[in-house]
């Protein structure tokens, strides 16, 4: 059933995406599918595809799975997902992107947050033939002078402004998402098909109030 609802989903992406999709602009982000939450709470329910992580967002330990989405940014609309991943809670968003999307996308420049700063992956991209370019707000570097952080100071805080109001549709992707279909509680989930199930159900749900 979880594999129905994944070609379902990947189906449906394919065949409505709306036309004013960016082919050059891309964002980036993902948010937690929660069995339960806490920072003492242990999970107990499908193990093998779940582990402990912690959402900045809402400054919250919790055990589940993390959906990853890539979308191309629509103006003055939520994005379409151009591609839906999963992962367990504990991996890391810059190597998801780098595993699953860093080799294939191609001049495309790419919004998010930033954990997806890393300077010399990207500038090796950009300047590569597949020509990509990640921007993200400003991330503090280690060690670096009080002096020089103070006289950069205006110009990071424009530039992280001006990327943030860029990327941020995609977090209303997520809150609409949430909103149509409660994907984030899996509290009641008892077992790993039936997590699989919740979550992939719920995207090709999500879908079908779009298409209707």
């Amino acid at each position: 059933m979880s594999e129905a609802f994944r070609i379902l989903s990947q189906r449906l992406i394919e065949s409505f995406k709306p036309e004013d999709c960016s082919s050059m602009i891309s964002l980036v982000d993902s948010m937690p599918i929660m069995t339960c939450r806490g920072r003492n709470r242990t999970g107990k329910v499908a193990l093998e595809i779940t582990s402990k992580g912690y959402c900045s967002t809402k400054n919250q330990y919790y055990y589940g799975i993390k959906l990853h989405a890539l979308g191309f940014q629509r103006k003055g609309a939520i994005p379409f997902p151009e591609s839906i991943f999963f992962t367990t809670a504990a991996e890391n968003d810059l190597s998801v992107f780098k595993q699953v999307w860093g080799e294939k996308l191609g001049h495309r420049t790419v919004f998010g947050d930033k954990i997806y700063a890393d300077t010399q992956y990207f500038n090796q991209a950009k300047t590569k033939s597949q020509k990509l370019e990640m921007l993200t707000p400003v991330k503090a570097v280690k060690g670096q002078a009080e002096c020089i952080t103070q006289f950069n100071k205006a110009a990071s805080e424009l530039f992280s402004a001006a990327v943030s109001k860029v990327r941020q549709p995609i977090e209303a992707f997520f809150n609409r998402l949430n909103e149509l279909t409660n994907i984030q509680r899996a509290h009641k989930v008892r077992s790993t098909r039936g997590l699989l199930i919740h979550a992939v159900g719920k995207i090709a749900i999500a879908f079908i109030y779009l298409i209707f």
